[in-house]
């Protein structure tokens, strides 16, 4: 501190001699004009002569570009409901499956996944189903249960993956004769269990068995089925519009161990199916409604099959033709059914001979022995108030 106080003074002191020296000798001060510069200095700018600034040009504003617009994904109609899916899904393979329908059996899983279901009779009374899965597989599936031969006549019409256990003399032995797809893949349990078939806990056996999707698939690769083309051989159209669709209406049937029942639904353009035991028929799988869009009932001759077996099987006369009722957006008409060969398709026909068209969706048939009681009746139009019987 005293080295910086002694600095300080010795400072003023030379700042006191610099300026008594300046005032002794008549000079200016440091940066003082002299006489004479001012006529020097020179003269002030004039503010009219100022350059007025070029403004900087404004910058273009950049365009945004403009996105290229995703392609619109081709879609065909699926070959067994007319539904839009990607080719690839309308080439997968079918895939059969035939499905208990015993009081233990109920609810079953799958309904809801699959693009045609026939039912028929089995023996004993009580009917089988067979499940006809294409565009869509379901999660589960099951209980599945023993082959018939007219189901296999049925699933011919495909060339499909045909999932079974075990089944009667007669089907085993159609089923030996095509081991090479001639009719269809066979896929029985007693050979793939464990693998791609499946037997749960909940349930006693024989009501046990199940697949899924994943399951279905590997198997449908395994016994050879390969995707490809598929040919439509029923035509479809999109659903009415409401204001043409009738209010309500009545489909049953009755096997003698399974009473069904449909009820047409306007707002949704399906026919809610309730069967014995369960007025509202849910599926196991998704708890979803079974209410298919498409209902037919068909008659066909079921006679006492004589396989030694004397378990009362049946035999039907699956080529051929007889009566059919065809719904579809509510309404009923009575026509035929043809069916020309094993692997020909069965076709439904109006009174004129020509082909029927039936909404895009799933379809349900009805195989019904001849004799069979079959109740329809039709909701009324709009502006009608009288149903419209269809006679039996």
């Amino acid at each position: 501190m005293r080295r910086s106080v002694k600095a300080g003074a010795a400072a003023l002191a030379l700042v006191a001699v610099l300026g008594i020296g300046a005032a002794a000798t008549g000079a200016l001060p440091f940066g003082s004009p002299r006489p004479g510069d001012e006529a020097a200095a020179p003269p002030a700018p004039d503010p009219s002569a100022a350059t007025t600034p070029t403004p900087a040009p404004t910058p273009a504003p950049t365009p945004t570009p403009t996105p290229t617009p995703s392609p619109t994904p081709v879609l065909v109609p699926a070959p067994l409901t007319g539904r839009p899916v990607a080719p690839e899904v309308a080439a997968q393979h079918p895939i059969a499956l035939m499905i208990d329908d015993l009081r233990a059996a109920r609810p079953q899983s799958g309904f809801t996944a699959a693009s045609v279901v026939w039912q028929a009779p089995a023996e004993g009374g009580i009917p089988r189903y067979m499940l006809i899965f294409q565009e869509e597989l379901p999660t589960d599936v099951g209980p599945v249960r023993s082959a018939r031969d007219y189901y296999i006549a049925w699933a011919a019409e495909w060339n499909a993956v045909f999932g079974h256990v075990g089944g009667s003399p007669r089907a085993i032995s159609m089923l030996a004769a095509s081991d090479h797809g001639e009719l269809v893949y066979d896929a029985d349990e007693f050979r793939w269990g464990g693998t791609y078939y499946r037997r749960i806990t909940e349930r006693s056996s024989p009501h046990n068995v199940y697949s899924d999707a994943a399951s279905l698939r590997k198997m449908a690769g395994r016994v050879g089925a390969e995707d490809g083309p598929l040919t439509a051989v029923w035509r479809f159209a999109p659903d009415a519009p409401l204001v043409d669709r009738p209010s309500g209406g009545i489909i049953r049937v009755a096997y003698p161990e399974n009473a069904i029942e449909y009820r047409y639904d306007r707002a949704t353009n399906t026919y809610l199916r309730g069967v014995t035991g369960e007025k509202e028929q849910i599926d196991a799988a998704t708890g979803e409604r079974v209410a298919p869009r498409n209902v037919i009932v068909m008659l066909m001759s079921f006679a006492p099959l004589n396989d030694g077996s004397h378990k009362k099987r049946l035999e039907a006369t699956v080529i051929g033709s007889g009566k059919a009722w065809i719904a579809t957006n509510g309404q009923t008409l009575i026509g035929t059914w043809k069916k020309a060969s094993v692997t020909a398709p069965t076709q439904f026909f109006d009174a004129d001979g020509q082909p029927v068209t039936l909404t895009v969706g799933q379809t349900f048939i009805q195989v019904m022995p001849l004799g069979s009681e079959v109740t329809v009746m039709d909701g009324p139009l709009p502006g009608s108030e009288v149903a419209s019987p269809s006679p039996s």
